[in-house]
């Protein structure tokens, strides 16, 4: 793993009128890691993420994608250079089959257009698009379910659909915004081991914001703790885990309340 930062955060602030929802703000994200953002609920976890992929603009600071500032950079623009962000709800088609919602998660490769579709020129990159999207599907272990329509997914089969979604469009970096959330232990536990496998198979960098601690601490390389818009601290689990302030910010309240 190299220790080269494909994202950087420096001295970043957003301010909504008289509110600070993010304060002077810097961290770094290693190349091909899991990178996991927490805090206690209103910490500014969720606007940092929106900053990063381009849904708000800063007020002050800059962040840094692959060694460019893309500070204020619209979503679609990260997207084209590969910087892919999944949402809490997961955005689907629910009337389209499971194959279907990947093959439009293909379109940017694929670049199939309406006219071309219709007389038939772009076979060969539909047929690429299929090879593409069954590939995916394989890898979250949703190939036998290619053709059911989405609607009659699970809930954890769904947030996998969501990612391999993510995935056909082809990111350097996916943000993952709390990909846990109402699932049980053992879709946690598979959950877990598709973000392993899309780091370990794709070489894929991973940012997560959540608030499951135990697929955090196990999941995550390095961790970014927030707390009132700033940063409290950083560091690998088992340092974030055993922090004394962490516990009094947000672990001790999570476990208080388990």
């Amino acid at each position: 793993m190299s220790d080269a930062p494909i994202l950087e955060v420096r001295n970043l602030t957003r301010k909504f009128g008289g509110l600070t929802a993010v304060n002077n703000l810097s961290f770094a994200v290693r190349r091909n890691s899991i990178h996991g953002l927490i805090g206690p609920n209103g910490a500014g976890k969720t606007t940092t993420f929106s900053l990063i992929s381009g849904y708000y603009s800063p007020t002050s600071g800059q962040i840094l994608y692959d060694g460019k500032d893309v500070s204020g950079l619209k979503t679609s623009r990260l997207a084209q250079r590969g910087l892919i962000r999944t949402f809490q709800g997961t955005t689907l088609f629910q009337e389209f089959s499971v194959m279907d919602n990947v093959r439009v998660g293909c379109h940017r490769s694929a670049r199939a257009g309406f006219v071309s579709r219709i007389i038939g020129s772009d076979a060969p990159v539909e047929r690429a698009a299929d090879r593409k999207a069954r590939e995916i599907l394989d890898l979250f272990d949703l190939g036998a379910l290619a053709d059911e329509p989405t609607s009659s997914l699970p809930h954890g089969h769904q947030r996998a659909l969501g990612m391999a979604v993510a995935l056909a469009a082809d990111p350097v970096v996916i943000l993952l915004d709390e990909p846990f959330t109402g699932m049980n232990p053992e879709e946690t536990r598979r959950m877990m081991e598709h973000v392993r496998r899309v780091r370990d198979e794709r070489d894929i960098t991973i940012m997560l914001v959540e608030h499951d601690m135990q697929a955090v601490m196990g999941l995550c390389d390095r961790i970014t703790v927030m707390n009132f818009g700033q940063l409290l601290t950083e560091g690998a689990p088992e340092e974030v885990r055993t922090d004394p302030r962490v516990i009094e910010a947000y672990l001790g309240r999570a476990e208080d309340a388990a």
